[in-house]
């Protein structure tokens, strides 16, 4: 109790002391006021540039290509005969054998020289390139993109070792 009689004392004492919450009081006359013009302030200049326009052409600008899928599997050639590399260009996946060769028949007729695959978990896998060097297989994906729109899904297989 005594605490709070202290605080609101203390709270008091300073309301009046404050001269100015006093109605009608002010430590200042009107003598000590001066009237004074403002200062002119400089003026500042902005300047803004203006954003860059920049136009582009349809015909100059190229998508960019899409990403290659690379996985790595074991895989088997169906035909014994056909030799091995390391790296294949995969243009269709089949559950089915008899499907894959269906396929195979199309791409024949179409200029490519595929081979079948199959992998270690059961798929038969269409390829119509095969090298021994990454590289160049990407570069072919890239041709096959290019130049056959519609086998754009081709990927990369590794071969696992």
């Amino acid at each position: 109790m005594k605490l709070k009689s202290v605080y609101f004392i203390s709270i008091i004492f300073v309301l009046t002391s404050c001269g100015s919450l006093r109605k009608g009081s002010s430590r200042l006359s009107s003598d000590d006021v001066v009237n004074t013009p403002p200062k002119e302030q400089p003026k500042v200049e902005v300047k803004t540039r203006p954003e860059p326009v920049i136009e582009i052409a349809e015909e100059e600008v190229e998508p960019a290509p899409p990403s290659i899928v690379v996985r790595e599997e074991k895989v088997t050639n169906v035909n014994v005969n056909e030799p091995d590399y390391n790296y294949y260009v995969i243009i269709g996946s089949f559950q089915s054998l008899d499907n894959a060769r269906n396929f195979r028949s199309q791409l024949v007729n179409e200029g490519f020289a595929p081979i079948i695959l199959e992998s270690e978990i059961g798929f038969f896998r269409v390829s119509v390139a095969a090298f021994n060097e990454e590289q160049p297989t990407r570069n072919r994906i890239g041709q096959i993109r290019l130049q056959y729109p519609i086998y754009n899904d081709v990927w990369l297989l590794k071969k696992k070792r």
